[in-house]
């Protein structure tokens, strides 16, 4: 599998679900140090940001923070993830138990509190733009 921001790809690789990314720093072209990717089963694309499940559910992202690339501020309620949807610069993840955690830049969707009482028992997602490729 491999994605793309617009300037940075990363592929995973099927062995050992290992993440390998090239292209522009800022886009999430260099893997940070301190980010474990191993076990990945999936990767998704802002334009400017990665964020990929592990086999256990919990998610990393990396790029630019505006974009999405951090994740901290979500971190705890990103367990149990089954899919990842983007639009340009936001990602929105559906968990298990129905609900979705969104993150990135507020007017892409990385703000769902306006909604969030209302995203109870989702059973899919889907992004307009960009994400629209996933």
């Amino acid at each position: 599998e491999i994605q793309s921001t617009e300037n940075a790809f990363a592929a995973r690789r099927g062995t050992d679900g290992a993440v390998i990314a090239w292209g522009g720093e800022r886009d999430g072209g260099v893997l940070p140090t301190d980010l474990e990717l191993r076990d990945v089963v999936r990767i998704q694309a802002t334009s400017k940001a990665f964020a990929a499940i592990r086999s256990d559910g919990t998610v990393a992202s990396w790029g630019d923070q505006d974009a999405g690339g951090e994740s901290g501020y979500v971190q705890e309620q990103l367990i149990n993830v089954q899919y990842i949807q983007a639009s340009s610069l936001a990602f929105a993840a559906l968990r298990s138990n129905g609900t979705v955690v969104t993150w990135g830049t507020p007017h892409a969707g990385g703000d769902s509190a306006a909604v969030q009482d209302q995203l109870r028992d989702v059973t899919a997602i889907q992004a307009s733009r960009h994400g629209a490729r996933g």
